[in-house]
């Protein structure tokens, strides 16, 4: 009878890759992050832009709340 237990290579494996996965999310919200706040050096925002800003802060936060 075969055990369903991880051997604890395996749950090493999967922790590491778990690891990379989180490494790799926290990279990409932060590269979303710096893409969403508005230059510092505009001294005119166009209401626009302003607005698509928030939106799109807004989407991501709703989005990084729900659950897999």
């Amino acid at each position: 009878m075969e055990s369903n237990l991880l051997t604890d290579a395996d749950a090493d494996e999967v922790n590491q890759d778990f690891s990379e996965y989180v490494a790799n999310l926290q990279l990409h919200m932060t590269l979303q992050a710096r893409n969403l706040v508005p230059s510092l050096k505009q001294t005119l925002v166009d209401s626009r832009q302003q607005l698509l800003h928030q939106t799109q802060a807004h989407f991501e936060k709703l989005v990084s709340r729900q659950g897999l």
